[in-house]
């Protein structure tokens, strides 16, 4: 993969950006996916939400970087055809930076393209079932939250990154990508890990977004002084149920 196609995906957003190449100022806070790293990550985020509660602190955290690493993959995708190797240890996280400033890829390759099932076939094997499957296991080593409800938060960044880059396509004149990254996306929400977390509706009016109703809760409510993400099951729940 050509450095100057992947850092192009930063024009879409911080989100989709990724540090890559030589070292960053600070590269030796650029830790694995490890408990030590994820655990920091969980300290931070729980002190910048003002909670004591760690399953909140360890759902967003993961949401997190779930987020990123989705945003990265599905642009990358529908944007340059590829789609960058995070396995194996590659990437590089700093736990008490925010994007774009968080991850850093040293040496980037794109994963070969497989025989079948296009890019999609690669972000759910390399990325939903590699980095993301191994941080869901660390997050519940570290704190006792919810394996669904964490499953949840990566469809629901999914769907979020889906947004903004259909949104950015649109805006760019390329509606052909927008449809591309739906499509895409489509296919990543219905692998067995996240089949059930949400319904993605697409469609209505020209160039709008698709919209995202998740069936699991992140948890964000119980941050004071409370309140629901536009794509909350409790928000679009029957008012009896909420």
């Amino acid at each position: 993969m050509r450095l100057t196609r992947l850092s192009e995906l930063a024009s879409v957003g911080p989100f989709f950006a990724l540090r890559t190449g030589g070292a960053p100022a600070g590269a030796a806070e650029y830790g694995p996916l490890d408990e030590p790293t994820v655990r920091a990550r969980v300290e931070t985020v729980a002190r910048r939400l003002g909670t004591e509660d760690r399953r909140v602190a360890a759902s967003v955290a993961y949401q997190g970087i779930a987020g990123r690493l989705l945003s990265i993959a599905l642009g990358s995708a529908v944007l340059t055809g590829e789609v960058p190797d995070l396995t194996g240890g590659r990437l590089r996280w700093h736990p008490a930076n925010t994007a774009p400033d968080d991850l850093w890829l040293p040496d980037p390759a794109a994963l070969p393209h497989p025989a079948h099932g296009g890019p999609a076939a690669l972000i759910r094997e390399h990325v939903l079932r590699g980095p993301l499957a191994d941080l869901h296991r660390t997050t519940r080593a570290v704190v006792a939250v919810s394996g669904r409800l964490l499953w949840g938060n990566a469809a629901s960044s999914l769907a979020g990154s889906l947004r903004v880059l259909h949104t950015w396509c649109c805006d760019q004149g390329r509606p052909q990508d927008a449809a591309r990254a739906t499509a895409l996306a489509r296919v990543v929400l219905d692998d067995p890990l996240l089949r059930g977390t949400g319904t993605l509706t697409a469609g209505g009016p020209p160039h709008a977004a698709p919209s995202f109703v998740r069936s699991t809760c992140c948890l964000y409510y119980r941050v004071p002084p409370g309140g629901t993400c536009g794509d909350c099951v409790l928000r679009h729940a029957p008012p009896r149920v909420r």
